[in-house]
């Protein structure tokens, strides 16, 4: 996954990873498996790797899954029965808690983890329950905190309010919070968490797969999207920037509803959009494209657009600099600390069509602009978000959480103070 595969220089650790809803066997980028899939399973691997004994625990969806799994990063995943066992939303997941929480206690009171990491806030208060009566330490990941949700979302939807809710629990009752970017960590503290306690540490990208090359250089030029076709993601913003962008096609990987990228109201729309803003012919919808191949349709690339409007996790600008391509992305979320403007990458206002079109007119008409920023994009990708230094990092944290004794605070910087700085 990226460095060496070393051993923790601390004692081997039984590790429980929860995360109820995001099964690191999903396909990445298949419909329903997102980042959260993605990270699990890389951190799993890594920490495998370290030489620690690792078990995810993941909601059965699916009757014909066995209920233990051994995988091939070193990692057991063990599927728990909560519900049926069909893909539920949130909220019918949280009405199976309570099963899901039985078996955890059984399970740990057969075997103790010495620390357990929960991975979104479903699987937050699902490990703290189930670690209660065994008194394990629990360090929690949200991945994406209620909060940063529009506030008429918020007034107008009780699910969220119950979210939000048990999100304030979990943060007060954890030893320790692990969020994955600095915006992150600055919504947990707007819930009253205890300072003390917040790190942050990133996700990691695998850098023996997404590896630089010379890959099919296309023209006309090209500019390379990913992720599922959802409005949030800012496909939108990227397309509205194609008219001022002459000489450039637009490629748009991910899949849409259910899967379907045909018969998905969000693909039309788009699609529809770019008919009438005249840009049709330069912008190719690829669908879903299997982790092993992105790497390829990355290094095609000229430029790897990441536009959301909010809530990334910043893993494809990742994914495209460790390929050595420049990346254009809205200053929002893990993109504001993956990209550092001007030096491996370029940062734009979130949803601002002319704001996008600028960068791109700008970096597309210049070659040496480009090939610095790969470089350092690649040096920054290597020096900071390697599977085997997160892991590193989170093991320190697991240890420091056991025995309850703290690791200096991390500074999380506002936007406003944010300066450019070396790519490490």
């Amino acid at each position: 996954m990226g460095g060496s595969p070393e051993r923790s220089a601390f004692t081997r650790m039984r590790i429980a990873l929860v995360s109820e809803h995001a099964s690191p066997l999903a396909a990445p980028g298949a419909f329903d498996a997102g980042s959260q899939n993605l990270h699990v399973a890389g951190l799993a691997s890594a920490l495998s790797a370290l030489g620690h004994q690792v078990v995810v625990y993941t909601r059965r969806d699916h009757p014909h899954v066995p209920q233990r799994v051994q995988t091939s990063g070193g990692y057991e995943v063990v599927h728990v029965p909560a519900g049926p066992a069909v893909k539920l939303g949130s909220e019918e997941v949280l009405a199976h808690t309570g099963e899901f929480v039985g078996f955890l206690k059984l399970a740990w009171k057969a075997r103790r983890p010495d620390v357990v990491h929960a991975h979104g806030w479903l699987s937050g208060i699902a490990a703290l329950l189930g670690a209660r009566s065994s008194q394990v330490p629990v360090v929690q990941t949200f991945h994406a905190v209620g909060t940063v949700a529009p506030q008429h979302q918020r007034a107008q939807n009780p699910a969220l309010t119950k979210r939000l809710a048990v999100e304030r629990l979990v943060g007060h009752e954890v030893a320790r919070i692990v969020a994955i970017c600095s915006a992150e960590a600055r919504a947990v503290l707007g819930m009253g968490v205890d300072r003390s306690k917040l790190v942050v540490v990133p996700r990691g990208v695998d850098l023996d797969l997404f590896t630089p090359g010379f890959g099919s250089r296309h023209r006309p030029r090209r500019i390379v999207s990913v992720g599922r076709l959802l409005p949030r993601k800012g496909f939108e913003d990227t397309i509205r920037a194609l008219p001022t962008v002459d000489g450039v096609e637009l490629v748009i990987a991910g899949s849409g509803a259910q899967g379907d990228l045909h018969g998905d109201p969000e693909t039309k729309r788009l699609v529809a959009l770019a008919r009438t803003l005249g840009v049709s012919e330069r912008v190719r919808f690829a669908g879903h494209v299997p982790h092993a191949e992105l790497p390829a349709l990355l290094r095609s690339a000229d430029v790897v657009a990441c536009t959301p409007r909010h809530e990334s996790s910043g893993g494809v600008a990742l994914e495209a600099m460790a390929c050595g391509v420049p990346v254009l992305a809205t200053a929002v979320g893990g993109l504001v600390d993956a990209v550092v403007d001007g030096l491996t990458g370029v940062l734009v206002p979130q949803g601002k069509p002319d704001a996008i079109a600028k960068a791109l007119r700008a970096l597309l008409a210049d070659d040496t602009h480009r090939e610095l920023l790969s470089v350092a994009g690649r040096d920054r990708a290597h020096a900071r978000y390697s599977w085997h230094r997160v892991a590193s990092d989170l093991v320190r944290n697991y240890v420091a959480a056991g025995s309850r004794h703290p690791v200096p605070p991390t500074v999380i910087p506002s936007r406003s103070t944010r300066t450019r700085s070396a790519p490490a």
